[in-house]
């Protein structure tokens, strides 16, 4: 059999079974004594072979720290539109630190400690991705002179912490998302294993766990599954933030790395605690990683959980195809999540092939009359005997020839939606009554199974890479920004950007919309008057948006 490199062979032929014993236990000690001599020579080998591997990346080591003696600020271009600059803790010159993760591409000494990266891997300080990667010949420099550039994602050769200083604190805030415990697992087993932190800490129940409760130390050992599972170990909530409390609790605590887990109300508080930061002198990496389930944060392609979102939510939508395929004039009728966006509705129905009608926020409607959703529901179960439908939570802001009451805010400032879902299943009853039509409707809303399951394997992985980059930024020393994917490339955003921009919508103009409509057959839902109206309000809203100038974003 073959050992740590050696062959050992043994052959018997013997006469009698005294004689096999012996020469077995012969073959054995010698078999033995090979094994030693070859473990301890291997054992020499590999020895030899670390001692140069450190000898190589010390001197890498050296000769980095060498080349790059500059002051951080001297790494980042020099402030030029269109490019986005992210801020840094400090403005004082400092020598920067060396990466733990620098080594010479030997994965194998992952597991002694050493660093595994060639000076290749890791992302320049002035390498940055453009917003907008399509142009028009026709419109020269134009339009690739309007477009943003954003600081590329990725590991940093030179760091401005010290791994040994640092104390990290981890927090979820808002609602539920699948991917949640994904990103907190990441950040936990990135900044322990990759940096060698060893003071992690657990923030519950959003920005009032800051100072409401206590926290818990995250050890790898103990959060090594939680990917496995959905919703976040951490708890959440909405509201609860106090800039004061949430400053003074971490200066307490000596926390200098703050990751906050949440969507567009979430970095609002980041941008707050960014600017208080900074106007106290603290050195403390404020660092968000955008969530929301609705797909609705502007300039990323999109947020984590979505995915899982519209895969699950092909469960609910084949139940109720099911239920309207089994009855007279059946109707499944499906709500789905989609405040004031109905990016989960119309990738769910494209997806599906089996919706016949799908209703989001952005696309006005009229329930009655001849162009309305009524008389296409008649009309469908008349033709062909059963009709789906998927409508996002928030599509009842968008029904012009009805007034649906809303039932006041949440704590984040929310407004409290009525329940569009209902709604729409007393009025298609009403109508088939009116018709006398039986009418058998089913309705499911499986919002919170939705947010609730784990994370899919396309989620996990987006979620993994976003909670990575995360901790690579923060020890490079930046901050106010928040980690995102732009035209198929990960990049660090200034919060700024995030907390003051409307939340991205479905453009019904796009190709995107025009498939669904392609696919489910369904108009516009508008009569001419009603579309006219519609036309004349855009046009008066955008110009009293011209003459109230750009909008001012808000501090938190």
């Amino acid at each position: 059999r073959r050992v740590h490199g050696g062959l050992v062979t043994i052959r018997m032929s013997m006469e009698s079974e005294s004689k096999s014993a012996l020469a077995l236990f012969a073959a054995s000690v010698a078999a033995i004594g090979a094994l030693t001599y070859l473990s301890r020579h291997d054992r020499a080998r590999r020895e030899a072979e670390l001692k140069s591997t450190e000898d190589r990346i010390a001197i890498k080591r050296k000769a980095t720290i060498q080349f790059n003696t500059q002051p951080f600020d001297e790494f980042q271009l020099k402030r030029s539109y269109p490019l986005e600059h992210i801020s840094h803790v400090t403005t004082e010159l400092v020598t920067p630190l060396v990466s733990p993760l620098l080594g010479d591409g030997s994965y194998r000494s992952l597991f002694g400690g050493d660093g595994f990266l060639l000076p290749a891997n890791f992302v320049p300080f002035d390498e940055y991705a453009l917003a907008n990667n399509v142009f028009h010949e026709s419109a020269g420099d134009a339009e690739l002179l309007s477009t943003r550039g954003y600081l590329r994602a990725g590991p940093r050769i030179n760091l401005f912490f010290k791994p040994s200083d640092v104390r990290a604190a981890i927090v979820t805030c808002g609602g539920l998302c699948p991917g949640l415990n994904v990103v907190i697992r990441e950040i936990v087993m990135t900044l322990y294993y990759n940096y060698g932190v060893k003071q992690i800490f657990g923030v519950p129940y959003g920005y009032r766990g800051f100072y409401d409760f206590d926290w818990r130390q995250l050890i790898p050992s103990e959060i090594a599954h939680i990917h496995l599972l959905g919703g976040t170990i951490l708890g959440s909530s909405r509201g609860g933030f106090d800039l004061d409390k949430i400053i003074n609790s971490l200066v307490l605590k000596g926390i200098n790395h703050v990751y906050v887990v949440g969507g567009d109300g979430t970095h609002r508080g980041i941008w707050a605690l960014h600017q208080e930061i900074r106007r106290r002198g603290l050195k403390i990496s404020v660092i968000g990683v955008p969530k929301t389930i609705d797909n609705d944060i502007s300039i990323i392609d999109k947020s984590f959980g979505f995915d899982t979102a519209v895969e699950e939510a092909q469960r609910a939508i084949q139940s109720a195809n099911v239920e309207s395929r089994g009855a007279l004039n059946g109707i499944g009728l499906v709500k789905l999540m989609g405040r004031t966006s109905g990016y989960i509705a119309m990738h769910s129905a494209l997806s599906s092939r089996d919706v016949n009608l799908c209703l989001i926020p952005e696309a006005p409607f009229e329930m009655k009359g001849d162009s309305g959703v009524l008389e296409f529901i008649r009309r469908r179960l008349q033709t062909r005997g059963h009709c789906v439908i998927v409508v996002a939570e928030g599509a009842g802001e968008s029904i012009v020839d009805a007034d649906l009451q809303n039932r006041g805010t949440d704590a984040s400032g929310n407004a409290i939606l009525a329940d569009v879902g209902r709604y729409l299943k007393g009025e298609i009853e009403n109508y088939g009554k009116a018709h006398k039509m039986d009418i058998t409707l089913k309705f499911l809303d499986p919002t919170y199974m939705i947010r609730t399951v784990p994370a899919n394997a396309s989620d996990r992985l987006y979620c993994s890479i976003l909670a990575q980059n995360a901790v690579h930024g923060a020890f490079a020393g930046f901050t106010g920004f928040t980690v995102g994917c732009v035209n198929g490339r990960h990049v660090y955003i200034p919060i700024e950007h995030i907390a003051s921009q409307k939340p991205n919508r479905v453009d019904v103009t796009s190709r995107m919309w025009q498939r669904l409509l392609a696919s489910t057959g369904q108009p516009a839902f508008l009569s001419k008057d009603a579309a006219e109206k519609l036309r004349l309000a855009k046009i008066e809203l955008e110009q009293s948006q011209m003459a109230a100038g750009p909008e001012v974003a808000s501090d938190a």
